[in-house]
């Protein structure tokens, strides 16, 4: 049983069934994730974009954390979001609500993430951990999207510049704290 009690708000977004289903004994890793947008209807205006016309589905992570500590499931855990590259059949996605570099995500004059992690959200995201931990036997693993997307673009203000494609959740991240509180290690 969870330590902290955690209530999730279950709002599936409108394409979930048609992603791929999977067996959640196959997933080892959490991707944490920041949504570089301003607030949560944006998050969810994106995330219901359809990107994939093939299967009718876009990008989203399953679980998004409000800066209040609200807690959201998008997307089943036995079902697989599309949130990091290569990464998407053995992981899950959680969506911490932070503007990062919005709306100027790729000039290289803005790279800077200036807002920090709010306290309530931080402790709902270690629930959630606990939570996961709890019910899902083989999750041992955690990264930071920046951790597994490495892939640098040309920026937007000035081609001849590269920037970091994905930051987040970025430097204001609370590692330490996160992972003194789960027995999750970070991704090798």
């Amino acid at each position: 049983m969870p330590l902290h009690s955690l209530d999730v708000h279950v709002d599936a977004l409108p394409y979930q069934t048609r992603l791929a289903a999977r067996d959640p004994g196959d997933i080892d890793l959490v991707v944490i994730h920041c949504t570089e947008l301003p607030d949560l209807a944006t998050a969810r205006a994106y995330g219901e974009r359809v990107l994939y016309p093939e299967s009718g589905t876009g990008n989203s992570g399953h679980f998004y954390i409000n800066r209040d500590g609200a807690t959201h499931r998008w997307v089943d855990i036995d079902r697989v979001a599309h949130h990091t590259r290569g990464y998407n059949p053995r992981s899950l996605g959680i969506e911490l609500v932070n503007t990062g570099r919005y709306p100027h995500w790729l000039d290289s004059r803005h790279q800077a993430m200036a807002e920090h992690y709010e306290p309530g959200q931080v402790d709902a995201l270690i629930a959630l951990l606990e939570q996961l931990q709890a019910a899902l036997p083989n999750l041992a693993y955690i990264a930071g999207h920046e951790d597994l997307d490495t892939t640098e673009v040309a920026a937007d203000d000035d081609p001849s510049l590269r920037v970091r494609r994905k930051r987040d959740p970025g430097p204001l991240f609370p590692w330490p704290r996160v992972l003194a509180a789960s027995s999750l290690k970070r991704l090798p």
